[in-house]
């Protein structure tokens, strides 16, 4: 593509889409051209004040074929979304000989091994690097610049929805109206649950693992679990245990497969992980070799994603060799060896720590610490729990237990303490 411009058939002119039609438009000397837009809904799109960043020349339509297979498209540029159809548009890409850019983490962690199989047999670039992390290239950075260790854990913040939310219930605001703060800003959808309950975080780690460990894991067997019962309390408690708490992605290779879960932890105060916040994206690399690594910076945004959009796309310009590394379908666990934090609210009366004790010891469960603040009534009393390393099944089946203790106001919540141990990449 050296010698002229790159054309770019672009689906989706959304946030992402739009800041990406200004990315391009600012750097002329990357030798990119849009020339198709595809959007629902295209005439509210080509007359808005963003359209000003595509070329007058380029045609607009709400027919996607007309992007798929026109004869000015050297790349597709999918910026939409989900699986379906945007499966179909891809395939079909491929299919008809074009490269294909794409932030969708849905489609790759469960079609990704398919459709890279479809780029190699027609010729062609799948590249995704605005999938993860947004602007942050942690997935170049695996791909490339780790491809020589043997990374044997990652994990860290994936999601920046969900981080704004916790670190601003840190500083003391409330979950449903940080929930409607960060809805307002744009940094979550209207129904938040894909990423409040971890569904987004969850497939970012899948994509991941497949990079980082070599291991093609199904996302709907990874356990998620949602931030949405985090209240004030737990990060008064947290920080008496010299931690804060964030939705945390982590996956570790074990002999029998990948243990793999997303969700809230308890993330110790030492930890490069408790420092991010706002939107910001913080991925760790554990190798056996090369030891940990840190990707770090804004995750959300239009111009952030934008931007790993048009990376992926000038390494298309510059016919960049991508970097294949094999993956293999593996089993994975949801069990974790870990200490945990257990929050009960109660109606006190005598006898709740007995009982409590006597469940977690006939699951093989040890007590590490009991925390409890004065101040509250009697019939709502909050305390917890701390435990010394258990499995989480096992500790599971003692949280099921005692939820159904009378003097229980409420689900007991359960969460991980995160710990990093260096021994696990010997």
């Amino acid at each position: 593509m050296a010698n002229k411009m790159l054309r770019v058939g672009l689906l989706g002119f959304g946030t992402v889409g739009s800041s990406f039609a200004e990315v391009v438009a600012a750097t002329p000397e990357a030798g990119v051209e849009i020339t198709r837009v595809f959007n629902r809904g295209v005439e509210r799109k080509r007359t808005s004040e963003r359209a000003k960043f595509v070329p007058s020349s380029a045609v607009w339509t709400d027919n996607v074929d007309e992007v798929l297979t026109a004869a000015d498209v050297d790349v597709v540029v999918e910026l939409m979304g989900g699986l379906d159809p945007a499966e179909g548009w891809l395939r079909a890409a491929l299919s008809a000989g074009k490269h294909v850019v794409t932030a969708n983490k849905q489609l790759i962690a469960y079609r990704g091994a398919e459709l890279f199989a479809l780029a190699a047999e027609k010729g062609v670039q799948l590249l995704y690097n605005a999938a993860v992390a947004g602007g942050v290239p942690v997935i170049p950075g695996i791909a490339q610049g780790l491809s020589g260790d043997r990374i044997t854990r990652i994990s860290g913040i994936v999601n920046g929805t969900c981080n704004f939310i916790l670190s601003s219930m840190e500083s003391g605001a409330d979950y449903g109206e940080v929930l409607k703060k960060a809805q307002a800003a744009g940094y979550a959808e209207a129904d938040p649950s894909a990423d409040v309950d971890g569904y987004d975080a969850r497939a970012k780690l899948c994509v991941l693992a497949r990079l980082a460990l070599h291991a093609e894991i199904n996302p709907d067997e990874v356990p998620a679990q949602t931030i949405s019962t985090i209240s004030a309390i737990d990060f008064a408690y947290a920080k008496e245990l010299g931690c804060t708490v964030r939705q945390v992605a982590q996956a570790s290779l074990k002999e029998e497969g990948v243990s793999a879960r997303v969700g809230p932890m308890l993330v110790p105060k030492s930890s490069p992980i408790a420092f991010s916040h706002g939107t910001q994206n913080m991925v760790v690399t554990s190798g056996k070799f090369g030891g940990d690594v840190v990707f770090s910076g804004h995750g959300a945004g239009g111009h952030p994603t934008a931007v790993a959009v048009m990376s992926d796309v000038r390494s298309v310009a510059e016919k960049s060799v991508q970097v294949r590394l094999p993956a293999k379908k593996v089993a994975v666990s949801g069990d974790v060896v870990a200490p945990h934090y257990l929050r009960f609210i109660v109606a006190d009366q005598p006898g709740i720590v007995a009982a409590i004790a006597g469940a977690l010891a006939k699951h093989e469960v040890n007590i590490d610490s009991i925390l409890q603040h004065h101040g509250h009534a009697a019939e709502r009393l909050p305390f917890v729990v701390t435990t010394e390393p258990c499995s989480s099944v096992m500790l599971a089946n003692a949280v099921a237990e005692m939820a159904k203790m009378p003097f229980m106001v409420e689900t007991p919540l359960c969460l991980q303490i995160l710990v990093v141990d260096d021994k696990d990449t010997d």
